[in-house]
């Protein structure tokens, strides 16, 4: 599983969404800074694919529901929502 450092110091859960392209990774994590979610690009993990090409976004598992309603009001195209990696 992932776990990210919140800003408290303590360890939090996270979520992996992925994007069709690099554009809507740009405007998701825009978005969300905005609406002040945290969200972290990095490039895909290679669990989701094999060429790990593109980018993804990190979320908070506490966040998904609320990030994904916000992406899809925002016509954001994602391929996986909030992915948990092992």
């Amino acid at each position: 599983m992932y776990y990210s450092e919140g800003v408290d110091g303590l360890t939090e859960e996270v979520r992996i969404l992925t994007f069709p392209s690099v554009w809507h990774a740009f405007r998701a994590e825009k978005l969300l800074k905005a609406a002040e979610f945290s969200c972290t690009l990095i490039p895909i993990p290679r669990e989701l694919s094999s060429s790990c090409q593109g980018l993804a976004a990190k979320i908070s598992k506490s966040d998904l529901q609320q990030i994904l309603s916000l992406l899809d009001s925002h016509k954001i195209l994602l391929e996986k929502r909030g992915v948990e990696i092992p």
